[in-house]
């Protein structure tokens, strides 16, 4: 006669662990998707591309776009994107990679052709809420396919019972873009080069407190994006405007970052505090100290993103968090914050789209979906 299994035996059985569950920024980490480097190509010319940049790096760029980018860019960020894995593993962190691809090749709608750019930054083409993995519908025309290299992870996380959405594709159409567009003068009002004709956002725009998810509206995110993910999430989940005085913005992780339950980590050049949303009266507001300037002449000039990468950290554990070396006045402000900062070098991915949290996308975290906020 066979023995009684565990459960009539009085003890609980234990189910596997799903294969998407990501909830909050800081539940410990378990399983991460770290992007490639592989085939990355200067993105090619668009409007959508330049207004993000001044107008010297604007015409830089549109000199180089569609070429592959040169070793010399490549190969320091290539060290340290390996030291940052190697990293996530002695941490006990499972790491997950997308397909690598040859972004130079050209593709194309009935509107219009474009080559690649990288997938470099998972954070921006996928989003997860819960179980559930959501491919965006990105405003650039050389990251249209990007979520296709990601394609034989989702199928996978998907068979074993995740869930999988794709957000309307966009036409990307002229319709979308505001040709009278121009980067406003510091102290002006801010615009954005995206319309309301279709919606249009990039998962880096979100980050997630639970039932409650904070987003900006940016060059790449419209209102109609936005409101398209609030109903399809539906009223289980809230969503809340941050208001950006980024006068070129482009994601959420270099302006409010929710680091731990009632702690925040906010932009203090790009948010005013005293115009956060009113459900965040009685968290932490933390300051985020000035970034140490650059060393590299040549990373100041490639970047694509602007000085406040120092913000860009990735929570380990909700104590744990992983930062890059250079900052050190990033390091310091965490300490006395009461974290556990874990120094890492990632500076020259820059050039590539962002640090430690653009880098990557946590796939797993341990823990439940709760509501952080009244």
């Amino acid at each position: 006669m066979s023995s009684p299994s565990n459960t009539a035996a009085g003890v609980t059985a234990r189910l596997p662990a799903p294969p998407v569950c990501s909830h909050n920024e800081w539940d410990p980490l378990e399983e991460v998707v770290v992007g490639r480097l592989e085939g990355a190509t200067f993105p090619s010319r668009h409007p959508i591309v330049t207004c993000n940049v001044p107008t010297w790096a604007g015409r830089l760029q549109g000199l180089v776009a569609g070429l592959p980018y040169p070793r010399a860019l490549v190969e320091p960020a290539l060290e340290e994107l390996d030291r940052f894995i190697v990293l996530l593993r002695s941490l006990g962190v499972t790491v997950r990679r997308p397909d690598p691809v040859e972004h130079r090749r050209r593709h194309a709608t009935p509107d219009w052709s474009s080559r690649g750019f990288a997938n470099s930054c998972p954070r921006d083409s996928l989003l997860v809420i819960g179980d559930e993995i959501i491919e965006t519908p990105m405003a650039w025309p050389c990251r249209y396919y990007e979520a296709f290299s990601y394609r034989a992870l989702i199928k996978d996380y998907f068979r074993r019972g995740a869930r999988w959405t794709a957000a309307p594709k966009p036409q990307l159409t002229d319709d979308l873009f505001d040709d009278d567009y121009r980067i406003p003068r510091a102290g002006g009002p801010v615009r954005y080069l995206t319309t309301e004709f279709e919606p249009v956002f990039d998962a880096a725009d979100f980050v997630r407190a639970g039932r409650d998810l904070f987003a900006q509206r940016s060059n790449v995110t419209n209102r109609m994006g936005i409101e398209w993910l609030r109903r399809h999430l539906g009223p289980g989940h809230r969503i809340h405007e941050i208001e950006s005085r980024c006068r070129t913005p482009m994601h959420i992780d270099t302006t409010f970052l929710p680091l731990a339950p009632g702690k925040v980590l906010v932009n203090p050049e790009y948010v005013d505090v005293d115009r956060l949303p009113a459900v965040l009266d009685g968290w932490d507001v933390l300051i985020a100290p000035e970034p140490d300037p650059l060393p590299d002449r040549l990373l100041k000039i490639t970047s694509l993103c602007g000085k406040w990468l120092s913000m860009n950290v990735l929570v380990v554990d909700g104590h744990r968090v992983i930062a890059e070396r250079h900052h050190t006045g990033m390091l310091r402000a965490l300490e006395r914050w009461g974290f556990d900062p874990v120094p890492c070098d990632l500076m020259h991915y820059a050039p590539f789209g962002g640090s430690f949290h653009c880098a990557t996308l946590d796939v797993r975290r341990r823990g439940a979906l709760e509501s952080y906020f009244p």
